[in-house]
């Protein structure tokens, strides 16, 4: 005897909770990536010791490696030599991936208001929680962390459908690092001698 339901009936019942489920464990087991250049740097290990314990929340596993990486914690200034370097690292990373701008000179390049100093890594990679203070105390990044939890918990799906409509990096456009003309030295030193040759 057919009672005419779908058959999808039961997925689509158990779809909301795997949704629920994943999120969940993508939001208690962050495996940051620090790209710390500067006294922030000091206060993001400070929050990995003792002390403060980011383990309690789920994102000890500080990782180098940006393919086993999910968050992307930009502690300190970037001067604009290393915005190609930390674009790559950013672009390495596996979907789905968040970025906290920890501290006044990645938020907004700080007191280094100069030509080289990037004023604010969100031109360049796109950035979820911002962290401000110079330093910032471990409580703030940690109550970042919580933060971008509650937006993890809120966002995604399990198949990834979010992700399947990108066709392109999410974000500015990259930096092309490449020189874009020809330096030469002035002078003619194809008959230069050395001043041990004479």
């Amino acid at each position: 005897m057919a009672l005419g339901l779908d058959d999808n009936i039961l997925m689509t019942r158990l779809e909301p909770l795997a949704n629920w489920l994943a999120n969940w464990g993508r939001a208690n087991s962050l495996w940051p990536m620090p790209f710390a250049t500067a006294c922030c740097g000091i206060e993001l290990m400070a929050t990995g010791a003792s002390r403060y314990d980011i383990a309690r929340f789920g994102a000890e596993a500080m990782r180098f490696s940006p393919r086993q990486c999910d968050l992307m914690i930009v502690a300190g200034r970037v001067v604009m030599k290393m915005v190609p370097v930390m674009q790559r690292i950013w672009l390495q990373m596996t979907e789905p991936k968040w970025c906290i701008s920890m501290g006044a000179c990645a938020s907004s390049g700080g007191v280094f208001d100069t030509y080289v100093t990037v004023q604010g890594i969100d031109r360049f990679i796109p950035v979820d929680v911002y962290v401000p203070g110079c330093p910032p105390r471990p409580e703030q990044l940690i109550q970042s962390i919580l933060d971008l939890q509650v937006k993890i918990r809120q966002t995604g799906t399990v198949t990834g459908k979010e992700f399947a409509k990108r066709t392109k990096p999410e974000g500015p456009a990259l930096v092309d690092a490449r020189p874009t003309e020809l330096v030469v030295a002035p002078g003619d030193f194809s008959t230069a001698t050395r001043q041990w040759e004479k």
